[in-house]
């Protein structure tokens, strides 16, 4: 994830920030209107988007011209929907790459694309497919929060071997290199992101569980994770 400033090539870069731009529209919509309807909300959110900073920040190197960290987007996703993720992930990626120099401005589309569209999306549908078939909470939002940060790597490989496919094995095997080393760091992270996103919930769920409970992924839920 976070891949560095001018390392795709012009045409990727263009592409993954075209692919991402209707979700961005779509994204401040929906939290405009979310935020209009429940206006008691913005501190929450505000919470969500600095949990992704201080999490996406966390750097490890990985892959020559990426990073491993965690992503911090699953906890955000599981609150607000994956559509409030976008607007968040791109000012947060914006920041980042502006004042931290991790990421960058012509990769932005590709790095939002992997943590504030895939990412959250996947946390979604994998915390309301364990809701109904009836998983205890925890178990929903580790396995949520953990393999929505995995979905992020695994788009972030696709990115990277799309754009620099392997002389002899193409895309596959690049894929592969690609995928292998990201793995090395990012398991323990993902593994250490959904427990961390478990106590998260468990903390809402103890100190501000009314507001929890209003929310639409938890509102059949009666407690904590």
């Amino acid at each position: 994830m976070h891949i560095m400033e001018g390392f795709l090539p012009v045409e990727h870069a263009l592409g993954w920030s075209l692919a991402s731009a209707p979700f961005v529209a779509w994204g401040v919509h929906s939290m405009h209107r979310q935020l209009q309807t429940r206006p008691e909300q913005r501190m929450l959110l505000g919470i969500s988007a600095a949990f992704v900073f201080v999490l996406s920040a966390l750097k490890l190197p990985s892959v020559t011209g990426s990073c491993s960290h965690p992503t911090g987007v699953g906890l955000g996703a599981l609150l607000f929907g994956p559509l409030a993720m976008v607007p968040v992930g791109l000012v947060v990626l914006l920041f980042q790459a502006l004042l931290l120099a991790h990421g960058g401005v012509t990769t932005l589309g590709a790095n939002l694309f992997s943590l504030a569209i895939v990412g959250p999306f996947v946390a979604t549908a994998l915390f309301r497919l364990g809701r109904r078939f009836g998983l205890p909470l925890a178990g929903c939002v580790f396995t949520a929060a953990c393999l929505g940060d995995l979905s992020t790597y695994l788009t972030t490989s696709i990115q990277l071997a799309w754009a620099f496919p392997d002389p002899a094995g193409g895309f596959l095997a690049s894929l592969a290199k690609f995928g292998g080393i990201f793995a090395i760091t990012q398991i323990p992270l993902a593994i250490s992101e959904g427990l961390l996103t478990v106590l998260v919930v468990n903390a809402l769920a103890r100190f501000n569980a009314e507001e929890l409970k209003r929310l639409p992924l938890f509102a059949r839920q009666g407690g904590g994770a």
